[in-house]
Formats: C-alpha cells, sequence, structure tokens
C-alpha cells in the first residue's frame, strides 16, 4: 500500500499542492485527474522522490520517502510526462544503464531487459538509437525502463502520449495487466483511458483534492435527472400521449417530426431508469407504436470531471466565518487590535 498524507509544496510564497492525502491500495490502479496546472506532475515527483516536499508524508510499501529513500525508491517505477531517455544511447545500451541504476542483478540483468522488451514491444528497435525513434516507440522505451526490475508501484505520467491507437489499445491492456502485482496510479487527460482502466479516481485542481471515489460512485452522485431519448413510428400524437402518461415520466422536453411517421422524443424521467424504459417500451407495443430507437443520457466521467474543477474550492471554517462576519464586526476587530497595541506601547 502507498499512502500519501497532508503532502504540501511551496513555490515561493506560492502554494502548487494543498496538504492533501490519499491511498493507493495493493493490486489497485488510482487515476489521477486534473487540469493543467492542477498540481499533478508536482504530486508524482514528490512522491517519487524527485521532488522535495514541503510538508507531509509519503510512505511506499512500508518505507517512508524521506527517511529510507533508497528503500522506498527501489519499489518503484516511474514513467515521467517527457520520458527520460538518452537520445545518443540504443535502446538496449539504454535498459541496461537504467537495469545498473536500479540494481538489477548483474546475472539477471539480461533477462530482465528481454522481458521488459517483450512487454513494450521495443524488441525490433533494441539496437537502434533512441534519437531516431518515433515519439511513440521513444515513450514505449521510457515505459520499458519504468518497468525493469519489476517494481511494485508503477507512476505512470501520460503513458500513451505519442502512441498511435493501436498502441494506445495494447498499452492500455498491459496496463491493466499490470495491477496482478503491482498498485499504479495513472495520469492522463484522456478520460475514456481513465475509466477503461482504474479502480478509483483522485481529482485535483489547483493543489486541492476535488473528488475521490470509483468512477461509478461518482457518476452516480452527479446524476441529478435522467433524459431518455425515444425514437418512434406511429401516430405523434398518439406516441405522446402514450409516454406521457407513463408512471416515472416526469416531461417531455422536446418532440420533433422526423417525416414517414417516424417522431423522436427526449423526456425527463424520474425514477428507476430501466423500469420506466420497459414500462414506455411495453405501452407503445400495446398501442400499435413501433419504437426504432431508444436510449438514455447518463452522466460520464468526462462530465464529472468539468463540474468538479469548475466549482469554487472549499473554503475552510475559519475563512468562511471571517466572510460571514459584518464587516462592521470586523472593523471593530480591527479597532480592538490598535487599542490593544497603543495600550502596549503605554
Amino acid at each position: 500500500m502507498i499512502t500519501i498524507d497532508n503532502l504540501t509544496k511551496y513555490y515561493g510564497s506560492n502554494r502548487a499542492v494543498n496538504h492533501i492525502s490519499f491511498t493507493i491500495n495493493d493490486n489497485e490502479i488510482l487515476g489521477f485527474l486534473g487540469p493543467n496546472g492542477a498540481g499533478k506532475s508536482t504530486t508524482m515527483n514528490m512522491i517519487a522522490g524527485y521532488l522535495p516536499m514541503s510538508d507531509g508524508t509519503v510512505n511506499i510499501c512500508g518505507s517512508d520517502i524521506t527517511q529510507e529513500p533508497v528503500k522506498a525508491k527501489s519499489n518503484i517505477g516511474y514513467l515521467p510526462e517527457i520520458p527520460p531517455v538518452y537520445p545518443d544511447m540504443k535502446v538496449k545500451e539504454y535498459l541496461s544503464f537504467c537495469a545498473g541504476l536500479k540494481k538489477v542483478p548483474r546475472s539477471k540483468r539480461g533477462d530482465e531487459i528481454e522481458r521488459v522488451m517483450k512487454l513494450l514491444k521495443i524488441k525490433e528497435v533494441e539496437g537502434k538509437l533512441i534519437r531516431n525513434l518515433s515519439k511513440g516507440f521513444k515513450q514505449r522505451v521510457g515505459f520499458a525502463q519504468a518497468l525493469l526490475g519489476d517494481p511494485k508501484f508503477l507512476i505512470l505520467d501520460e503513458p500513451t502520449v505519442g502512441l498511435d491507437p493501436n498502441q494506445v489499445a495494447e498499452v492500455r491492456a498491459l496496463i491493466k495487466s499490470l495491477k496482478q502485482g503491482h498498485s499504479v496510479i495513472f495520469s492522463s487527460h484522456i478520460l475514456s483511458e481513465v475509466s477503461a482502466v482504474c479502480d478509483r479516481v483522485v481529482i485535483i485542481n489547483k493543489g486541492d483534492i476535488r473528488a475521490m471515489d470509483t468512477i461509478e460512485n461518482l457518476e452516480k452522485s452527479f446524476a441529478s435527472s435522467l433524459v431518455l431519448h425515444i425514437k418512434v413510428k406511429g401516430d405523434r400524437t398518439k406516441a405522446a400521449s402514450v409516454i406521457e402518461l407513463t408512471n416515472g415520466v416526469k416531461s417531455i422536453l422536446a418532440a420533433d417530426d422526423e417525416g414517414n411517421d417516424i417522431c423522436s422524443f427526449t423526456v425527463e424521467l424520474e425514477g428507476e431508469a430501466d423500469s420506466i424504459m420497459n414500462s414506455i417500451m411495453s405501452e407503445c407495443i400495446r398501442n400499435g407504436i413501433g419504437i426504432l430507437e431508444i436510449y438514455t443520457d447518463k452522466p460520464n466521467l468526462e462530465n464529472v470531471f468539468i463540474e468538479l474543477i469548475n466549482r469554487p474550492a472549499k473554503k475552510s471554517g475559519l475563512q468562511e466565518l471571517l466572510d460571514e462576519m459584518p464587516e462592521e464586526a470586523g472593523e471593530e476587530a480591527v479597532g480592538n487590535d490598535e487599542s490593544s497595541e497603543e495600550k502596549e506601547d503605554e
């Protein structure tokens, strides 16, 4: 398990990461999301021990990153947003160099390099200079170095940048398979990827955690109302009456005549969507109305993400009290402070 507690980072007077805490469980992929400038890379650099923290603790598999850095870092594989590759080295030479830095035993080094090259499908370029590789291959070489030594904890910052759709699918499948023996923190701006591979997500903005839960729970919590789209063939007025009178239908938001007795309705529901949909279909069929299409709009991770990062950050209890205090009270408090200072001077 990886535990991040009260992690904070200041750059001068600017607070980039604001006392955040979360855990990454064994055999779990945690999505780490936020807009540009939210503090994601700063946080991951501190977790990896590349950047000193201003406050807080990071515990990697039982070792504190500041108290036992060598032991803690031996359990970390890190792929930064820009892969840490040396362009004048050949792929296999570079991986051998990284294996040495990670203290992979010399007797096992060759097998380990072959293992990661096979996983990332870079065996075909093992003898090429890294500078001559495409962006996608450079990304995979960087990913391979993160896997050397089979670390228990992987930090992956935008691991699919520069990959073509086929490579993205392969890397996505690889990341999902990695949780069998690893804990993974996975950062990406491609939210469909996060939905496909992550067990939980942490959403951060301006250094603050805005949400932390499973994707399913987050989507449910943002489902204020459910919208149903239904396309039917038959009499429009009759279809509208049948739909509107079905239990669970709150209102018909829109109706569009598409010609040839085909009409589309947008319907607001209240209640259990599947049950209401079944009732609508049964009533339509009973009344001789053909259903051509029916589906619901449900909130997805993208909707949740946009909503959360655009919400104002929660204020501290003290700040809320100060905001609620009448201006006269605030001025009186300042006046009292000044009076106290005058008395002290006397």
